[in-house]
């Protein structure tokens, strides 16, 4: 089981701020479960439809798409972020 967290536009597209989720056995690495969390529906498709924008965290570490989730307790899906 895993905690899944969604901030700024990808939490309002998805319309939920957290979910915990049993991954499938394919769901190796950050994109996988970017791919497979835009199968579960509608909105979930929305947040994920351009998977080259959004950004990710394991553990509260950005990490890149094909980084491997292995034990991770905690994934965060965000969009870019900008300094100022």
């Amino acid at each position: 089981m895993i905690t899944i967290k969604y901030f700024a536009w990808v939490r309002e597209r998805i319309g939920k701020a957290e979910e915990a989720l049993e991954l499938p056995a394919g769901v190796i690495t950050v994109a996988d479960l970017a791919q497979h969390l835009a199968g579960l529906g509608d909105e979930y498709a929305y947040a994920f439809e351009n998977p080259g924008i959004v950004r990710a965290a394991l553990d509260k570490r950005h990490v890149s798409p094909d980084t491997a989730i292995a034990n991770s307790r905690e994934v965060a899906f965000f969009p870019p972020m900008t300094g100022g």
